[in-house]
């Protein structure tokens, strides 16, 4: 059975994003990319120097050919910061994929729904392929759909905090409801949080901090990697129902009673 990740009509066979930010060296993000399986990359287009084009940055360290470079607005504080840069990024890369984040408050990094709607809107509208990082809710991740945005990435927690999901409620409510991909995107801490979001029906996952910022940056990639797989066959194959009591394993009938002598 084919069970690839599709959007906007692309397969990956990897449910697993990662970001670029916050490591320690280049050569750290490279091997825990790689070691990660993950097919789709994010890069803040705001933060790379592109006034010097005989200066390496981080777009040169990655086979454009065997990853799907995801540009991101990180930085952008209102629609139009996050608009201009979006056509910025379509001119550095020449793709027209875009993760969305409008973040006015650089503190608690909340994304704003009123900026994330308006923007979403106006750049479906100039054809670009929107992935927005949204807070975790469901009305309006409803809207970013109607809208035309090729997935909704609800945060997990805030974004760098580590905190693990704490909006599993609200993402149960937006997944059920959802007729693009769900992307739990921000706050995981450890691979058991991203196969929780895999399990619950998640289609995928973003990890940045999570990564970059373990001991082992190659380690904690791999480890991701092993935690969504396990998350998604966990899904596929179906958990047992909850009960208030517990319920014996073994059956009862042909059990040997007590006192009970064999003919």
């Amino acid at each position: 059975m084919d069970d690839s990740l599709i959007i906007a009509g692309k397969k990956f066979k990897s449910r697993l994003m990662v970001g670029t930010g916050r490591h320690r060296s280049n050569e750290e993000m490279v091997a825990s990319v790689e070691a990660s399986g993950a097919e789709i990359i994010t890069v803040a287009i705001r933060r790379l120097n592109l006034e010097n084009p005989n200066e390496k940055n981080i777009l040169d360290y990655f086979d454009w050919d065997r990853y799907t470079i995801l540009p991101n607005t990180a930085g952008c504080k209102t629609a139009d910061e996050a608009i201009f840069t979006a056509h910025l990024a379509r001119e550095v890369t020449g793709s027209n994929w875009l993760k969305l984040e409008v973040i006015p408050d650089a503190r608690r990094l909340l994304p704003d729904p009123v900026g994330t709607f308006e923007a979403a809107k106006r750049l479906v509208k100039e054809g670009f392929v929107v992935l927005p990082y949204i807070h975790a809710d469901p009305v309006l991740a409803r809207m970013l759909e109607d809208a035309g945005c090729a997935t909704v990435m609800p945060l997990g927690s805030a974004i760098g905090s580590g905190q693990g999901i704490l909006t599993i409620d609200e993402i149960r409510i937006i997944i059920e409801d959802a007729h693009v991909p769900v992307v739990v995107d921000a706050g995981l801490g450890v691979p058991s949080e991203a196969a929780h979001a895999l399990e619950v029906g998640a289609d995928a996952v973003l990890v940045n901090s999570a990564i970059a910022k373990a001991h082992d940056p190659a380690g904690m990639g791999e480890a991701f990697k092993l935690g969504v797989e396990a998350g998604r066959k966990a899904y596929l194959a179906g958990r047992i129902e909850r009960h208030a009591v517990g319920t014996a394993s073994s059956p009862a009938q042909g059990m040997a009673v007590a006192g009970q002598r064999r003919s």
